[in-house]
């Protein structure tokens, strides 16, 4: 299924503050590591309709992705 183009970038950019808020990241750099994450590539390319989990629930994922990328 094929997400609102416009209502995607609103979840975008509620899951970007949400995410920058649990880092304490700039809100400029959350978005950058957000574009360049598997989490925003399975969203935009409506993967497991990804972009119908929660807002919440994304920014975890997201979370999980920077602990591992902060390990390496």
């Amino acid at each position: 299924m094929e997400a609102n183009k416009t209502i995607l970038q609103m979840k975008y950019a509620r899951i970007v503050g949400i995410f920058a808020k649990k880092t304490g990241l700039s809100l400029e750099d959350a978005l950058s590591f957000f574009y360049d994450s598997d989490t925003y590539m399975l969203i935009s390319e409506g993967v497991a309709d990804m972009h119908c989990r929660s807002d919440e629930y994304l920014a975890d994922e997201l979370m999980i992705e920077y602990k591992e990328k902060v390990k390496s």
